[in-house]
């Protein structure tokens, strides 16, 4: 049985996520981020920047911005993709661990987690230190913007199933995804079994690794973040700025530094 610590399989993950994530999320956020850090200004911070997807798009609009990952290769994909920004405007790239950060307190104007990264928190003790963490680098009146993908122990359960084909860029090789879906309904997690099958020629190569996110209800989570010392002014169902409903396909939590 893999390990249900959220912080596993990313390493592993960081050659395929952009692959995969273009098949998926694509850059239906990118823009909100973006306008996110404009209204905001100063310096801002990236829980969880991984590859870059978010970050380096929002380094390109002039507001300073740090990124901070746990994974190192995938910093490594971020540096590169980091590389194409002017040198002036470049993001500050840090490995780093988010329940611990390493900045001083009130050092940002700003702290965005896009996509999900807090659901990568599996444990309860983790997900507070966290929040507090953000609470002590934050500036008193600054925003905390959190997005997150709902109800994922909802998700179906399924076996072997294959989800994506196609090239992969760096290396132009073929590549098939098959994925199992499997559930803990009573911790609320939801873990994916990832299974990409490189293939070059005659050549086959089997990448193994599991990721595992938890999923708290939408009060909770509000509760969670308010208790840390945030005041959620505003919970969004999409990334054009709708009101949240049940149906909504994310939710976006904004919430102001007492």
């Amino acid at each position: 049985m893999a390990t249900t610590d959220g912080w596993c399989g990313w390493d592993e993950y960081a050659q395929f996520y952009d692959w995969e994530n273009a098949r998926t999320m694509g850059r239906q956020d990118v823009r909100f981020w973006q306008d996110f850090a404009r209204r905001e200004g100063g310096l801002l911070l990236e829980l969880g920047c991984g590859t870059g997807r978010v970050i380096v798009p929002v380094a390109r609009t002039g507001v300073p911005v740090v990124g901070i990952d746990r994974s190192e290769p995938m910093l490594a994909y971020a540096r590169r993709r980091a590389r194409r920004v002017p040198a002036a405007s470049r993001p500050d790239l840090v490995r780093g661990d988010i329940r611990f950060l390493p900045f001083e307190g009130r050092a940002f104007s700003a702290v965005m987690a896009p996509y999900g990264i807090l659901q990568s928190l599996t444990k309860e003790r983790d997900l507070v230190a966290t929040l507090s963490e953000v609470a002590r680098v934050i500036r008193p009146g600054g925003t905390f913007g959190l997005d997150l993908v709902p109800d994922l122990p909802a998700w179906d359960e399924y076996a072997n199933k294959t989800r994506f084909k196609g090239r992969l860029r760096s290396s132009a090789a073929h590549v098939t995804l098959i994925e199992t879906v499997r559930q803990d309904r009573r911790r609320k997690l939801t873990i994916f079994d990832q299974e990409y099958v490189e293939k070059r020629g005659a050549r086959t190569e089997r990448h193994r690794f599991s990721l595992t996110f938890r999923t708290l209800p939408l009060p909770q989570m509000v509760a969670r973040v308010e208790k840390a010392g945030f005041r959620v002014t505003a919970v969004l169902g999409d990334y054009r700025g709708r009101a949240w409903d049940m149906r909504a396909e994310v939710w976006l939590l904004l919430a102001t530094r007492q």
